[in-house]
């Protein structure tokens, strides 16, 4: 049975990301919207895949690091009260919640657990099955 909370706030439906139209791994972008959560995660993401050294675990933290808030500045612009369901179904929210996700895991590259269980945590609460899909594939 499914409790329907009257106290928590309405989903947050993000509008589109500045970048969702270009390709979010390129500079251009990346320079044109610095403010895209889209194009932090995604640089996040690419360099989370290839990092070998500590430099570019160091790097590949640094941008997951921008994305997160990249994404709080977000979602707080929209009326995201620092909790509450961003639901992935919402196409425009995924950079948000594959930034907070990118973070997550490039945390755990470096070794830094209360940061990955934290980010975990805020997933989770933000949308369930989204932990799935970023975090436990």
């Amino acid at each position: 049975m499914e409790i329907n909370d009257m106290l928590a706030p309405p989903p947050v439906e993000l509008p589109a990301d500045p970048a969702a139209t270009l390709d979010p791994a390129a500079p251009a972008t990346a320079l044109a919207h610095p403010d895209s959560p889209l194009v932090w995660a995604t640089r996040a993401e690419r360099a989370i895949e290839s990092a070998s050294s500590d430099d570019e675990k160091l790097v590949a933290y640094a941008y997951a690091r921008t994305g997160y808030h990249r994404s709080l500045d977000r979602l707080r612009a929209n009326k995201w009260k620092g909790w509450g369901p961003v639901p992935w179904s919402h196409e425009p929210n995924q950079g948000v919640l594959r930034a907070i996700a990118a973070l997550a895991r490039a945390a755990q590259l470096i070794g830094e657990t209360d940061e990955y269980d934290r980010c975990r945590q805020m997933l989770s609460d933000a949308d369930p099955d989204s932990v799935g899909r970023l975090l436990d594939n």
